[in-house]
């Protein structure tokens, strides 16, 4: 297939434009990276957003392997001298990877099998009759018997229609239209179906210990929990169908001819190539199949959740302290300043004797007097309660001196401890031990999430549902992706990013990157964004695919603080002088003013100026809120002075609470006590719910009702329906 059929192709399944999917895999194929292409190319794409560029890439991806795939399949066969027009016609038009593979399935190298054995018995003539059906008359044993030959071990009748059989019954599974037709009816009635297969296997898979559901029901979070169970040897999975259905399907599909005197014989092989050729083939393709769309389902999850997440607004001008809990070990506590410098730390032991009690707020007190301390980060890790429980009465304690206020809030400790031990907090901290790094991590998740979190494997930031058990390739591909999307999204200070967070910026690795951050601390502060070329490693076309993404505050540039691309300096200096504004810096402020009033239609002063309107529209967002951090519109974390304790909860009461999971059934919500209490898909509103991403996502911040309360088992029910 041409490359032209395939981006038409592309075009109709994803409901585009031709010239759209066209532009986009020529933008691709000539190193743009996605986000480059998203911002700055909207002309050429029409304005597709990353996830239908992303879209594209991936299905063009697809075809191509499929095209080079069919190239070596047609030479296989061609080489075989069993290439026909026909053949050669349906495999250069088939779309789909699985269909091309059952095409090839007759001509494929098989190891040797019974219809091999029976062909080098000479039965091949005797399963061609059978399957040509034509002849209605006469005795099938007495046209067998002219292929029994001891010598080739064929000894009876019954052996040399056996024989015969195993050939028919290859054939009948080698058809693609059987195959096809077959996975098609077992996605559509097939039953999934599992039952306990170690009778000590925990409580975890009870419900599935005699569970039956329809394959095209089923939802992602039980086959990957059936999945589970079946790996961990508790559950035995098998895939039920209507044998009565199938056998008739098949015969339907292979028998022409119903007055043929050898039909039992053909039923009998159909029958036998089901059992024992197609159906564990088919059922493997099926479970794999469902296997890869729970997977896909989890994997999107999982990148919803962790860009809301690291899409959390920054707290910034605060200096804050971060408070590691632990019981053995102790609570571990750092203070870092406005920009994330890291001032102190100790280590405190706030857990009985009453002794250590008193010692440890009184540690804690000392340091926020004496480093001004606004805001107090506790991770929600182990002890975590314990230590909320003194932090809200020292706060009391000082609210009651008259001192100034003082707050705190829950953090997600996730992968704090992975950070700890990494390479990025050795050289970050080399001379302080792993145990006191994570505490410093809290304190910054709160400064600005995004700039700390990009330091940790995403799959360690626990957000998500069975993430250990989907395919870490294509996790790890995806979570990436989100990452590089959200960093491109907010944009990097250039002069305070870390190493860390620079590389996933269009157009860097890690290495130019790490050679951005010597440059900057050899030759101090960049005052433009073309002092980024003189970095090692960045070249002009590095340039432009970071540039735009890279922002310098304070600069010979005021355009170097927003998303304006430098190839769009000129002419977004020809529209302030247009709207008389000389000063970015000192006429700002009339900008909004003066854009509004524009007399010339956007459409029109954007031909005037020789640019798209797409661009247009973005200088003047940029020139209209310069260096504005798209998080700030995003809800702020709740800030706290006193405690929650689960035993003060009350059926109906109604609370505020952090979003800290959402997943296929419901969403988890921290609600300032030990346990995340959930919201069940069915308690989100008063119309029905299918996807709960749809509603809430993590980090959002809701108010919820307590619906039920089990201290026995710490489960907190919640509901979202407040009225």
């Amino acid at each position: 297939m041409s490359e032209e059929l395939l981006l038409n192709s592309i075009a109709a399944e994803l409901g585009l434009k031709l010239i759209q999917v066209r532009n986009t895999v020529e933008l691709l194929d000539d190193g743009n990276t996605v986000p480059f292409i998203s911002r700055y190319r909207k002309e050429h794409t029409g304005s597709l957003d990353e996830d239908q560029i992303r879209a594209i890439q991936e299905r063009m991806h697809y075809l191509r392997t499929l095209e080079a795939r069919k190239d070596v399949i047609l030479k296989s066969i061609e080489e075989q001298g069993k290439l026909t027009p026909e053949l050669e016609s349906k495999i250069k038009t088939v779309l789909k990877l699985q269909e091309l593979e059952d095409l090839y399935l007759p001509y494929r190298p098989k190891k040797r099998t019974r219809a091999t054995v029976a062909r080098e018995r000479g039965l091949q003539p005797l399963a061609d009759l059978m399957l040509a059906q034509e002849l209605e008359t006469g005795e099938v044993a007495q046209i067998a018997a002219q292929y029994v030959n001891p010598e080739k071990e064929i000894n009876t009748v019954e052996d040399a229609l056996a024989g015969a059989r195993d050939i028919v019954a290859e054939t009948v599974s080698d058809t693609a239209d059987v195959r096809r037709h077959l996975r098609e009816m077992t996605f559509q009635n097939g039953m999934l179906v599992s039952e306990v297969r170690n009778n000590d296997a925990g409580r975890e898979y009870e419900m599935y210990f005699e569970y039956r559901e329809a394959v095209k029901s089923i939802p992602p979070h039980r086959v990957l929990a059936i999945n589970r169970g079946e790996r961990e040897g508790a559950l035995r999975v098998s895939i039920e169908m209507d044998s009565d259905k199938i056998q008739a399907a098949i015969e339907k599909i292979i028998i022409r001819n119903r007055r043929t005197v050898f039909l039992k014989e053909i039923q009998e092989a159909i029958e036998d190539a089901y059992k024992r050729l197609i159906a564990p083939a088919i059922h493997r393709e099926v479970r794999n199949e469902l296997r890869e769309k729970a997977d896909e389902h989890a994997i999107n999850v999982f990148a919803v959740n962790l860009r809301n997440l690291l899409l959390q607004p920054p707290v910034s001008g605060k200096i804050i302290m971060g408070i590691d809990p632990g019981f053995r070990t102790g609570c571990k506590i750092a203070v870092i300043d406005k920009t994330g410098k890291y001032l102190n730390g100790e280590t405190i032991y706030p857990h009985p004797p009453q002794r250590k009690y008193f010692e440890a707020k009184s540690i804690v007190r000392e340091m926020i007097e004496k480093y001004t301390v606004d805001l107090i980060a506790v991770g929600n890790g182990t002890a975590s309660r314990e230590t909320e429980a003194m932090i809200a009465e020292l706060i009391a304690e000082i609210k009651q001196d008259g001192s100034r206020e003082i707050y705190y809030t829950i953090v997600s400790e996730a992968g704090a401890s992975v950070y700890s031990a990494s390479k990025i907090a050795r050289q970050e901290f080399p001379d302080l031990e792993a145990s006191m790094r994570g505490n410093i991590s809290i304190a910054r998740r709160l400064l600005d999430p995004l700039a700390e979190l990009v330091k940790i494997d995403p799959k360690s930031i626990g957000v998500g549902l069975y993430q250990h058990d989907v395919s870490q390739r294509k996790l790890t591909e995806s979570l990436h992706a989100v990452v590089e999307s959200c960093v491109n999204h907010v944009g990097v200070d250039v002069n305070t990013a870390s190493a860390s967070l620079l590389r996933y910026v269009s157009g860097l690795t890690m290495r130019s990157a790490e050679n951005i951050v010597r440059y900057r601390d050899e030759n101090g502060a960049f005052k433009n964004r073309e002092q980024i070329k003189n970095v090692e490693g960045i070249g002009e076309i590095a340039f432009q695919q970071a540039a735009g993404f890279l922002r310098i505050f304070g600069g010979d540039n005021p355009l170097d603080a927003t998303s304006i691309h430098p190839e769009s300096y000129e002419v977004t200096q020809k529209l302030l002088s247009r709207l008389a504004i000389d000063n970015l810096e000192t006429d700002g402020a009339r900008l909004h003013e003066k854009i509004v009033t524009l007399e010339k239609p956007p459409k029109q002063l954007a031909a005037e100026l020789q640019i798209g309107l797409p661009t247009l529209e973005d200088i003047l967002e940029n020139l209209e809120k310069p260096g504005r951090d798209p998080r700030e519109e995003m809800p702020k974390p709740i800030f706290k002075s006193d405690v929650l304790k689960m035993e003060d909860l009350r059926e109906g009461m109604l609370l505020k609470g952090t979003v800290r999971n959402v997943v296929d059934f419901g969403a988890f919500v921290d609600i300032g006590v030990k346990q995340d209490g959930l919201v069940h898909v069915s308690e989100m509103g008063e119309r029905y719910v299918k996807n709960p991403l749809e509603v809430v996502a993590a980090g959002d911040v809701i108010e919820v009702r307590v619906l039920k309360i089990d201290l026995e088992r710490e489960r907190i029910a919640l509901s979202m329906k407040i009225k």
